[in-house]
């Protein structure tokens, strides 16, 4: 066999040039996204308040979602004295639930707090329907304006 050429191809292995990225390639890439990023990581961050505020409306409506879920399968809401923490564990004072689902009704087994540390506020029967889910926003206090606003199930679209 002749092998003066060894023009044949090893697997893996390209004839002729071989192609990659340059640094200079990968540097200008690197700097369109560190550009990218510093323009637009201010805007995104830029609004933690209204992200929490977003944060604290999606845990209501699940919250929500689960005491129907107990009325459902109960006949009854919890009532204020049992509170949201009813939801993962049954109730040993009160009107007792009649089926009460093994396992509970959060998934993750526990009350979340809103997204500023606080408990979620719970009342059975509530002003505003049959119960009400409120947190009370950043200064953790009823009643607020801008970022301290409270945030209730019956406000809620």
């Amino acid at each position: 066999m002749d092998n003066k050429d060894n023009n044949l191809q090893m697997p893996g292995h390209r004839m002729g040039s071989e192609h990659g990225f340059t640094l200079i390639e990968l540097l200008v890439v690197l700097i369109i996204i560190g550009i990218l990023a510093g323009y637009v990581g201010p805007k995104i961050m830029g609004h933690p308040e209204e992200a929490k505020r977003t944060m604290a409306a999606v845990q209501i409506t699940s919250l929500e979602t689960a005491v129907e879920s107990y009325k459902l399968d109960n006949g009854i809401y919890p009532s204020t004295e049992q509170g949201l923490q009813a939801l993962v564990e049954a109730p040993a004072t009160g009107r007792l639930p009649a089926k009460w689902r093994n396992g509970g009704y959060l998934t993750k087994k526990k009350v979340p707090k809103d997204p500023w540390g606080n408990d979620f506020i719970y009342l059975s029967p509530g002003s505003h329907g049959d119960f009400d889910i409120i947190s009370y926003g950043g200064d953790g206090q009823a009643g607020g304006e801008g970022d301290d606003i409270d945030i209730a199930n019956w406000t809620l679209e």
